[in-house]
Parts: structure tokens; C-alpha cells; sequence
């Protein structure tokens, strides 16, 4: 287990999960056979769920709403071993995620208060060992917010790392803007998938202490660094995709648990993919534990 003083800080989303499991052939303007489940959701916060669940000491950072389903959220991360720093206001955000049969998800999120989070204490995140942002938060309010993290990050010798979060989002920001706004950070380490490190030509980060690790599906993950690729990591078999949801923060999570125990680069690679498929592999993975935690 981690050392205490190996504090992973995770600042981001924390929202309500609706996630719908599609029983068969999508099919519009009628009713469609499903299985809907609510649960805790958002990818800075799932990050903090997945890496405590390994022994990570972790502070999440977020916002949700002054509502029940809010309080329940915060409850539900004090339950599984989160330090949970939450303001309170508004209301809280929703994701609908679909599944369909293969895996597969499609999402429609409302982020509600998490998109306001703001004026962030320094106290919450002085201290900690690793610092992992979300993309997600580089618009609006909270921008002010990730970059007063990366200062203290860089000031305290922490790691720090970002999630590419989205290639919707990507498109919203406006390609060099995004690159530009994730460069100005200087972080240790950015995730991305294949499709988001080619729209942001995130590979061109690398060099100057940044590391991008570029996740391509089943395919072989590629690693920069010093503009080079410097490694191809073999992503383990899966028999059957059931879920995709949250595969990318239990990889990061997997990651990072890995770098903080003082594992190399290609190791902390393998250790997110051996996370990424216990959650691939188990339907509503992101909305407890259980899934993640058993052998």
C-alpha cells in the first residue's frame, strides 16, 4: 500500500451516472428493452474511486449541487476510503450514458455544478504526491483552478497529470487552443486515446518533462517521450467488451497507483490495462467497487 504520504489529489466532476443498458437493436420513435442503474459518476472522481480502491491514499477536489443526490455523492466517496474537499451549490450534474450490446457507450451530459468549480483552497491541494486533473474543467470557472493546481504541483515536485477527457471537447475548445491550454500546464504525464491525441497533436507535448501516454483500444498503447516514441505496451486480451464506460479512469487510476509505488513507465502502463479490464469486463463497473477490487 501506498504511503500516506503518496497522496493522490484528483480534481474534477463528480455527478449522477443514469447509465442504460440497450437489451437489443436500438429502435427510435417507440420503446426500447433496457436495464437502468444510477450511481456516482464523472472522471476525476471515478479516477479517485479506482485508485483508492488499490490503497492510494486520494483527495478528490470537485462541486456538486446543495441536493440529496449531491450529499449522497460526497457520502458515497467518504464510504469507499475518498478524502472528499466538495463545495456545495446549485445543482448537481447529470450524464445519460447508453450502452449498447457491444460495449459501447454514447453520452449526454448535463454538468451542472461541477462546471462552476471555482476559488479552490490551496490547502486542498498543497501536499499531495500526484495531482490529476480532468479536461473537462480547462473551460469556464474552473480553468483558474487546474492552473493554480499545476503551480503548486510544479512548485511542491509533484506529478502531474491530465486526461484528455473527450473529443467532443476537444472540438468545442478548438483544436490548437486545447493543445495549447494543456502545453501551458507542463504536466508529467497526459492520457489520451488514439482519436483525441490526433486531434489535439498532443504527441508534439512531449519533451521538456511531459509524457504522453496514447491508449489505441486494443491495440498496442504508445508512449512519447522527448517527442519519440519511446514504447509500445501490449493491451491484454479481452474475451468480451461489456462496458466502456470509466475504462480510461480506471486506466489512469491504475497508472498512477503504479508511478506513486515507484513503478517505471511501461510498468504503470501495464498496471492501468490490468485495471482498464476488470472494468471493461464488468457492467456498471464505475458505479461500485465490487467490480474492481475482487481477483
Amino acid at each position: 500500500m501506498t504511503s500516506a504520504e503518496g497522496r493522490l489529489v484528483c480534481i474534477g466532476d463528480l455527478v449522477e451516472d443514469v447509465v442504460v443498458w440497450s437489451e437489443g437493436t436500438l429502435r427510435t420513435g417507440t420503446d426500447n428493452s433496457a436495464r437502468i442503474r444510477r450511481g456516482r459518476g464523472g472522471g476525476a472522481s471515478n479516477v479517485a474511486v479506482f485508485a483508492s480502491s488499490l490503497g492510494t491514499p486520494v483527495r478528490f477536489i470537485g462541486r456538486v449541487g446543495d441536493d440529496a443526490v449531491g450529499e449522497a455523492l460526497v457520502r458515497d466517496l467518504a464510504t469507499v476510503g475518498v478524502d472528499a474537499k466538495v463545495q456545495r451549490q446549485g445543482r448537481t450534474g447529470t450524464i445519460v450514458i447508453l450502452v449498447d450490446a457491444a460495449g459501447e457507450r454514447t453520452m449526454f451530459p448535463d454538468r451542472g455544478a461541477a462546471a462552476e468549480l471555482a476559488d479552490v483552497p490551496d490547502s486542498w491541494i498543497s501536499g499531495a504526491a500526484a495531482v490529476h486533473l480532468s479536461a473537462y474543467s480547462l473551460t469556464g470557472p474552473s480553468l483558474p483552478v487546474l492552473r493554480r493546481a499545476a503551480e503548486i504541483a510544479r512548485a511542491e515536485s509533484a506529478i502531474l497529470t491530465i486526461d484528455a477527457s473527450s473529443v467532443a471537447l476537444i472540438d468545442s475548445i478548438g483544436r490548437d487552443t486545447f493543445r495549447s491550454l494543456i502545453g501551458a500546464l507542463q504536466p508529467t504525464y497526459i492520457f489520451a486515446n488514439g482519436i483525441e491525441a490526433g486531434l489535439g497533436s498532443l504527441r508534439e507535448l512531449a519533451g521538456s518533462g511531459t509524457t504522453v501516454v496514447v491508449k489505441n483500444g486494443v491495440e498496442p498503447t504508445e508512449v512519447y517521450a522527448g517527442g519519440n516514441k519511446s514504447a509500445t505496451v501490449r493491451v491484454p486480451a479481452i474475451d468480451e467488451v461489456r462496458d466502456t464506460t470509466g475504462a480510461g479512469d480506471a486506466f489512469a487510476a491504475g497508472f498512477l497507483s503504479a508511478v506513486l509505488n515507484h513503478r517505471e513507465v511501461v510498468d504503470a502502463v501495464e498496471a492501468g490495462h490490468r485495471l482498464a479490464r476488470r472494468v471493461l469486463t464488468e457492467p456498471g463497473a464505475t458505479l461500485t467497487t465490487e467490480g474492481v477490487v475482487r481477483d
